[in-house]
This record gives C-alpha cells, structure tokens and sequence, in this order.
C-alpha cells in the first residue's frame, strides 16, 4: 500500500518558531503508518522539492514530450498513490497556498477514487480547525475523498520534535497515538478495500475523464431540439 503525506507549507523563515513546523506533524504522520502497518510504503511530499514555474501550468497542460521531468515524476507517484494525508496549517480561515497550489498542478483523475485524510497544527491553541472545512470540500473536488475523522495538533511545537516523535514534555503519548489513529486507520481501511475495488473494477471505464472541452461534463440541452 502507498501513502503520500503531503507537507502544506513552503515558508522556512521565522515567525512563527520554529519555521518548519508542519514539517513535525507530517513526519508523526509517516512514522505512525510506517510502525502500524506492515505493507505501508510511505513517503513525504515536500513542496519545497518542487520549484514550479512562476506562470501556474499544470500538468495536463503540456504536450507528452514537454512535460517537466519533476513534474512528470511526481504525477506518476500520485497516481500510483493508494491514499493521501493532507497536512496544512490555517491561512485565513483556509488551506494553506501551499498545499492548494502544489495539488493543483494535478488533474483529480490522478487522485480520484483514492481516500484522503486531513491533518491540520498550529502554534497557538486552535490547531488550524478552520482549514479542515475547506478542506474537505477542496479534495472531495480531487476525488479523493476524505475520510470522517480528523487531526488537529495545537501548539505542535510542544508536541513532535523535528523528527516527528514525541517530545519530553508530552506526558501521554499513548493518547497521542490513539488520537492519530482514529484518523490514519480509517485512512488505511479504506484505501485498502478501494484498491481492492479498483483491480476488480477500472472505475475510469464507468465514468470518462475530463479530457478536452467542459462541455463533456454538461447536462444535456433540455431547449435543443
């Protein structure tokens, strides 16, 4: 099974401190697939790994040969993907930029008929809550529809260390892991049984992609005669 956890945010400079603080919550993610699921092949997206163009283009607007090889390389991981965690700080009551930006370099058939869960962390006290409801409706658009339970980590500074493991000052880790795996198991149980579901049935046979006009998504002309 292949999980991609992807990291919201860009920003490598203070304030807030420390800088990377997502950076923490993502790899408490990665470490809790990779220690509770055997079959679990798990790697952490980093936006700052893939410098696009200044002029948005996605993917699927370039010729085959013309692709960027980066780009290129990181489609394929997501369409090899078998779920997806979302981790995103609040910006204005929203997604992170960020995370928006690099998702949007991707066409939802890439994501689609895939689970996604939804991580969100602050340094103060909400841990970004906001941001999970446009969220929500963000990747359900991919296809890639997020599963019920949630993580929000507030004042995640105090919690993960850099490597994503607990720090000294958290008492109860063991409520930590419970609380990360409401949300992560029913992540895996999920994209389990929709992988299952995908080699029994190419849901892209039952419902065409959207390939080249926004006409193919149109209801019918009810006044055309």
């Amino acid at each position: 099974m292949k999980y991609l956890v992807f990291l919201g945010t860009v920003r490598d400079s203070t304030p807030p401190k420390p800088a990377r603080l997502g950076e923490r919550v993502a790899k408490a993610c990665v470490n809790y697939l990779e220690q509770s699921f055997d079959n679990a092949e798990v790697e952490l997206i980093d936006p700052l790994d893939y410098p696009f163009e200044d002029v948005f283009k996605p993917h699927f607007s370039y010729h085959e040969k013309d692709v960027p090889e980066q780009l290129d390389a990181l489609a394929k991981k997501i369409e090899a993907a078998d779920a997806y965690v979302m981790v995103s700080p609040e910006y204005n009551h929203s997604m992170s930029p960020a995370l928006a930006n690099l998702l949007n370099h991707f066409g939802a058939s890439l994501y689609s008929y895939k689970p996604s869960a939804i991580v969100t962390y602050s340094a103060g006290q909400w841990g970004g809550v906001r941001a999970a409801v446009n969220m929500r409706t963000f990747l359900s658009e991919l296809g890639c529809l997020p599963v019920s339970a949630m993580i929000h980590v507030p004042k995640a500074q105090t919690v993960f260390e850099e490597n994503g493991k607990f720090t000294q000052e958290v008492e109860d880790t063991e409520r930590w892991i419970q609380y990360f795996g409401r949300t992560l198991n029913q992540l895996c149980w999920w994209a389990e049984a929709a992988q299952k579901q995908r080699e029994a049935l190419n849901p892209h046979k039952l419902v065409s992609d959207f390939k080249s006009d926004p006409s193919q998504r149109n209801a019918p002309d009810s006044d055309r005669k």
